[in-house]
């Protein structure tokens, strides 16, 4: 449809202070509903994270003892899963390649405490948490393979 001689006119208009009010507050509502629940995710995330790690490290100490008849000592330690041990009790059949490409330190950037024998079974195997210090609460609270 062609209007002759008429020219349709259409003003553009930007969005009034008070739409612009409205949506600022529904992000800000938004916000406050939304962080709270998602701040705090990253420290559960890391301890996921950890006990993911050790149980990765559990299989590993597994595939070893099948091997070998025993779990690495405390001295030989998690290295031993990766080079293979020079301090007696030597493996006699020590997978070519290793158990792990490499040792890994938990998601705080520690490394992980292994003890052979342990106070919990035949080893220990732990994360310090996020204190970097054995035992502590919270987020600090140690991650372990015992629990």
């Amino acid at each position: 449809m062609v209007l002759s001689g008429a020219v349709l006119r259409v003003k553009s208009r930007g969005f009034t202070l008070i739409e612009l009010m409205v949506v600022v507050v529904i992000i800000g509502l938004l916000a406050a509903v939304v962080v709270p629940r998602v701040v705090g995710r990253g420290e559960e995330a890391k301890i996921a994270a950890a006990r993911l790690q050790i149980k990765e490290i559990e299989a590993a100490l597994d595939l070893y003892r099948l091997d070998n008849g025993f779990y690495p000592t405390t001295e030989q330690g998690l290295k031993a899963l990766v080079e293979r041990p020079t301090t007696e009790p030597l493996p006699r059949n020590w997978r070519e390649g290793g158990y792990m490409k490499k040792v890994p330190v938990d998601p705080w950037g520690n490394p992980f405490v292994y003890r052979s024998p342990g106070d919990h079974g035949e080893y220990d195997l732990f994360s310090m948490g996020a204190d970097g210090r054995e035992g502590g609460e919270g987020s600090g609270k140690d991650i372990t393979s015992w629990e």
